[in-house]
């Protein structure tokens, strides 16, 4: 008997109900070990500096032809020696959300293309797959099995009475906690966190864990290496709680990488988890023992923040804290992605009226503010839907496409120097700008910042050095290939934390062995400001230009110096 996984499955469970138990899930691994050997052996590194990670869903580029296969030709053209991996938002048969209410967790939305068109982007790119496992589309097998009383099902959804003190229960939006449907045992309420159309499972339910084991498996069958664990944190309800980041549900994680480690130690997990700092990374557990990535999402609206203000000193503060528990995880370090802007995670750094600022800003540049409800009946701003890049614009001017492009470039620099693996939505890459049109037809705020683009439109506005597109991209790309091919940005390496002026975020990174080392200095303002280098001569990595002793750091500018 494998005694760490009985532990995990007594504290879920107790002891009695994971004898029986216990010997299921080793069949699951068992099966998978004799029928899939080729995963047992685990990558010598994990990440390196040269992993970066493109975040998109896989209909982002259409030409006519099924849209996975458009894309995989569009990235290789474009991405293969910029990024190593591709994450796919869910590409899975779904009713609403744009793909976060899953039919069908073992398919690939026909409209999308299939699991071949899949594998053609795994040929070139390390994969990250969602696993959206919170919930459940109201329109799967599962949900209907329990509407018309199928037995299996009768336990894989949370039905309660519609009295139940509910108070306590963390709201990441501003909807109805329960449902009303119809069974034919009679109307229930059921448990939906996120919307009517999103079932939440039941895992107080052991054959639902196990049923998210065998999924995630397959999922590594299907050429996953990062495996996102989306709205994780939700995961494990107890009324009377606020459901939210129980013991269970870092334990149901510990669980999942107990099984990986035995069956796929190459594959690693990554908690999806828009909350507070101190509650986010707790889902790195020990260090050894829980996810092996976490998203940081403190970083967008902090650095936000210092752009907005001029001045990069709580980011700065919050970013010496960035410590981590052991050498096996790192952080999931983004800006943008297809959800917006959590306000959140900056709660508790941020006074409420740096917070409000933001939101005002944002709503001046064509932004909108998402809200959730708080326990007292109240509503606090959550989230804020707009594109990143115009989300750093300044609302009283109108700017040229350099300095635009410039400013959101040094922002995605301070990214790309943290330690950690950078995840780049792929609108980010390429340039885009919100999308309002979106926002009016579908109804969804967060629609701005998902907009479907054309193949030959796109490349055409790539290829033409008058347009953003051209510049972010090309820019952007000048910045990967210096990141990726430089020991300093290593995930594991060093990483300190320099006040040389309060618009100026400097980092000193350092490779594992400690032989190489860089000085990044992002100048978060729109003015020129001094700073004094530690002694020595450098050179700039992006530039080439040579620096020593007191430097002037230009508006937004960007140096990456190595001491020569």
């Amino acid at each position: 008997m494998n005694n760490e996984l009985y532990e995990h499955l007594a504290f879920l469970y107790g002891s009695e109900r994971s004898a029986n138990l216990y010997p299921r899930l080793e069949n699951i691994i068992s099966q998978f070990r004799s029928g899939y050997p080729q995963f047992a052996k685990a990558r010598e590194a994990r990440v390196s500096e040269q992993d970066a990670i493109l975040i998109t869903y896989g209909d982002m580029v259409q030409d006519g032809a099924t849209p996975l296969h458009t894309l995989a030709e569009f990235l290789q053209a474009h991405l293969v020696g910029l990024v190593s991996g591709v994450h796919f938002l869910p590409f899975f048969p779904y009713t609403s959300d744009d793909g976060f209410s899953v039919v069908d967790y073992w398919a690939i939305d026909s409209n999308l293309g299939n699991w071949d068109d899949v594998a053609q982007t795994g040929r070139h790119f390390r994969l990250m797959f969602d696993a959206v496992i919170n919930h459940i589309s109201a329109h799967s097998a599962w949900f209907q099995g329990f509407l018309h009383g199928n037995t299996t099902y009768q336990d894989y959804f949370i039905a309660i009475e519609p009295d139940a003190d509910l108070s306590q229960v963390f709201r990441p939006r501003a909807l109805p906690l329960l449902t009303e449907v119809e069974t034919t045992m009679g109307n229930k309420h059921v448990w939906t966190t996120f919307s009517a159309d999103q079932i939440d499972l039941n895992f107080a339910n052991p054959d639902v864990l196990l049923k998210i084991i065998e999924l995630l498996l397959f999922y590594v069958t299907q050429g996953a290496e990062f495996i996102r664990l989306d709205a994780i944190g939700f995961m494990w309800k107890e009324i009377g709680t606020t459901c939210l980041h129980l013991p269970q549900a870092h334990r149901a994680i510990q669980l999942m990488r107990s099984v990986l480690n035995l069956t796929a130690p190459r594959v690693a997990l990554i908690t999806e988890t828009n909350v507070p700092h101190a509650e986010n990374v707790s889902y790195f557990g020990n260090g050894r023992n829980e996810a092996q990535l976490v998203y940081n999402f403190s970083l967008p609206p902090l650095t936000l923040h210092a752009f907005h203000t001029g001045n990069a000193e709580t980011l700065s503060r919050w970013a010496e804290t960035l410590t981590l528990p052991s050498n096996e995880v790192t952080f999931f370090n983004f800006l943008a992605s297809h959800d917006g802007i959590g306000l959140t995670p900056a709660r508790g750094i941020l006074d409420e009226t740096a917070v409000a600022n933001i939101v005002q800003r944002v709503q001046q540049l064509g932004g909108h503010v998402s809200f959730k409800n708080n326990p007292d009946g109240s509503q606090s701003a959550y989230e804020l839907n707009i594109n990143y890049l115009d989300a750093l614009c300044d609302p009283d001017k109108e700017e040229p496409i350099e300095l635009i492009a410039r400013r959101f470039l040094a922002s995605q620099a301070i990214m790309l120097a943290l330690r950690g693996v950078p995840g780049i939505y792929f609108h980010s890459l390429f340039g885009s700008r919100s999308w309002p049109e979106g926002v009016q037809e579908s109804g969804r705020f967060r629609t701005i910042n998902r907009q479907k683009l054309q193949r030959d439109p796109l490349e055409q506005e790539l290829a033409n050095p008058h347009t953003l597109r051209h510049h972010v991209f090309n820019g952007y790309a000048r910045l990967l290939r210096q990141r990726t091919a430089h020991p300093a940005f290593h995930p594991n390496g060093g990483q300190e934390v320099l006040a040389l002026h309060p618009a100026l975020f400097a980092l000193r990174r350092t490779s594992v062995d400690g032989t190489a080392v860089l000085l990044c200095l992002h100048n978060v303002s729109s003015e020129t400001v001094s700073a004094v280098l530690p002694h020595g001569r450098y050179t700039d990595l992006l530039a080439g230009g040579e620096y020593e002793g007191e430097v002037g750091v230009r508006p937004y500018q960007v140096l990456w110096l190595q001491k020569e």
